[in-house]
Order: C-alpha cells, then structure tokens, then sequence
C-alpha cells in the first residue's frame, strides 16, 4: 500500500506539472495550487482514476503543494525548474497531515491515515503536537517515518567555555584548546568495496545490451527495472552508500553535541563549500568530510543550547597572523608550513591550532559592541 501511495503521488505530481505547462503555453497564466486541489476531488471521482480513491486524500494534497513550492522556488531563483518525479527513481517519499489525531504512537505501532497500525521500530517518542509525517523508502529498501511536532522549546544548559574551530581535510577540525579531533574518512574506509560491487553491477549491465543503434545508445535485452540480478547488486551498492552516510551522520552529531554542550561561545570560519568541491583534487576529500552539515549541525543544536555560534570571513588570514604578538607572516600562506616560528616574538606555531586561536579572537572581537 505504501508502494502504491508513492506512485499515487508521483502521479498527481506529475499530472498537474504538465497542466501548469500546457495552460501557461495556451493562456499565459499561472495556475495556483487550490484550483488543483479543487480537480483532485474530481479526478478521485472519475471512473479512470478511481484508483486514486485508494490513496490517502491529504497525501495527494502535500503532492500538489510540493509543486507549487517548487514554483515559487523557481521564480525566486532559489532553484530549478520542476522536473517531473521517475517512477523508478531510488528514493521516494510521501507526506501526510495529522488531523483529528490519525497520526500517533500506539506501543510499538504507529498509526497512519488509510494504513493504520503499522508496526514500526519506534526510535524516539515525539513531543507536543505531531503536524505531519514523512514516509521515505531509501535506495537500499528501509521504509522511514519522519514526524514534524510542535513543542515548546526549553533551553538546554551548556558549559559556558568558548572555543576556536579550524576545519580541515587531514584532521576533522583543530579547537583553539588544542585538541585535534582525526578525519575519520568513512569513504575512504569503504571505497576498495564499493568500487568492486560496481564493477560487478557495470558488467551485469553491459552484458544486458543486445546491441546499440545508430546514435550509440543501448538496446537492452531485458528492461533493467526487470532484471532480478540488476536489482539485487544495485541494492547492494546502495547498502554500502547508507553505511557510509550513517558512520558519517554519527560521527558528526557526536561531535557537534559534545562542542555545544560544553561552550557558549563557538566561532569558526564561513567557507565557500560550493566554490571549494571546484578543485578536483579535492572535491571528494572536502565532500566526505562534510563541514557543511557539521556547521549546520552546530548552527540548530548551538540555538537549542543557547550558544552563540560566531563566523569569521573567509579572507581573515588565521593562519597567517601570530596569536601571541599579531605579526602576520606572508610565508606561511604556503599550505605546506605546518609549523613556523614567528620571526618577531620567536614563538613557535603549529598552523592548525594558531589559526583556530586567532577564528576565536577575532569572533570575540566582531561581538564586543
């Protein structure tokens, strides 16, 4: 049932894609989300469609309004233009409204609009006023329910300290305190496996083509989405990328509640990520390490715990200015000084840690008035 309420969706979402392109290329007007929503009622009714009786009304709503997100999105140049949704895309997903309590915890069940009790392993029980719920199927098979609830939120203590983060690409991140906390580089760990189970599931494929027409594209000799062993090593594969993703997720949550839960104060520097995975050379290091959902981490749990997370700009030279005596050496913008003593003050630096001293200093500094 699940399965159908996502091609329910998918459909919904897609049909009224096409109508919003064919009435603005006949009319020249844009169609708002509630004259689609009027047409769902009647498409629920038609004898052709009865089969979207079956679905869950309000999930066919969410549908219509994720479009209609997705055209404000587009207009305010926030993103693309919509695309339709593939019926055999990996992931798929469906939202839901908790009305007159449909959504809810019974014991080791959870009760969903149209399905019922489903059994479920209950990770952790919501607070305050369930709003919606998200029902995900990953890559690799795993059905997931996402709850939305509204609480009242109470500050959480933390330990008063204040520190400097210098993040990098050999180590995770460098604190002004001194610690060093290791890239445990989950990719990398995984990568010798991945690459054979792909190589597998690139020979599967290539063995399914009959031949190739005029322009080079394949003739399959089976549709893949037909192919039991395709399937089976493809779910294989996206095992090892959820894994990969979970020690990852794990890795960065435990570090990120640990930052919060003992300082008041965190100041780091704002990175451009986006310009950054530009260099080739470093794009898959810098993408395994993450720092932009580490930032984003600490930036949510910092608010719950009343923190002040503080961004330095990205042209501060942190590395380059001595934390003792605030001579700047022009040298060390070489990446390959690691330690460097300063010509002024003689102290003796390692770069990591000077630059999280001097990202803390100069936040401290940006918050005095």
């Amino acid at each position: 049932m699940i399965a159908q309420f996502f091609g329910c969706c998918r459909f919904v979402y897609n049909l009224f894609l096409a109508y919003h392109k064919d009435v603005y290329a006949s009319e020249k007007r844009n169609v708002s989300q509630y004259e689609c929503m009027r047409m769902i009622t009647q498409l629920r009714r038609d004898k052709d469609c009865l089969w979207l009786s079956t679905c869950d009304s309000m999930a066919l709503q969410e549908s219509v309004k994720d479009l209609d997100r997705a055209y404000r999105s587009f207009f305010d140049g926030r993103g693309g233009y919509p695309r339709f949704h593939k019926r055999h895309a990996s992931s798929q997903s469906y939202r839901t409204r908790n009305q007159k309590g449909c959504i809810r915890i019974d014991g080791s069940h959870i009760v969903l609009p149209k399905l019922g009790p489903v059994k479920a392993r209950i990770s952790r029980l919501p607070e305050g006023r369930i709003l919606n719920a998200t029902v995900s199927r990953t890559a690799s098979g795993k059905y997931f329910v996402s709850l939305c609830c509204e609480e009242e939120l109470v500050p959480k203590p933390n330990g008063g300290g204040s520190v400097g983060i210098d993040l990098g690409i050999k180590d995770l991140c460098v604190l002004s305190n001194g610690d060093v906390i290791p890239n445990p580089k989950h990719l990398s760990k995984y990568e010798k496996k991945l690459r054979r189970e792909q190589r597998s599931l690139s020979r599967m494929i290539e063995a399914n083509i009959s031949h190739r027409d005029s322009l080079g594209r394949p003739v399959w000799k089976k549709p893949l989405s037909e192919c039991s062993n395709i399937q089976k090593q493809r779910i294989q594969i996206a095992r090892i990328h959820e894994k990969i993703c979970n020690c990852r997720t794990d890795a960065l949550h435990k570090l990120s509640a640990k930052l919060v839960n003992e300082n008041q104060v965190i100041a780091l520097e704002s990175l451009n990520v986006k310009g950054m995975v530009k260099n080739h050379h470093l794009a898959k290091a810098i993408a395994d390490a993450s720092w932009s959902r580490f930032v984003t981490m600490l930036e949510y749990k910092g608010f719950e715990h009343g923190c002040d997370i503080l961004k330095v700009s990205t042209f501060f030279p942190s590395s380059q200015i001595c934390s003792s005596c605030g001579y700047q050496n022009p040298k060390v913008k070489d990446l390959a000084v690691r330690r460097w003593v300063c010509p002024q003050c003689g102290e003796v630096h390692d770069r990591d840690i000077n630059a999280a001293v001097n990202v803390l200093s100069k936040a401290l500094a940006m918050q005095q008035p």
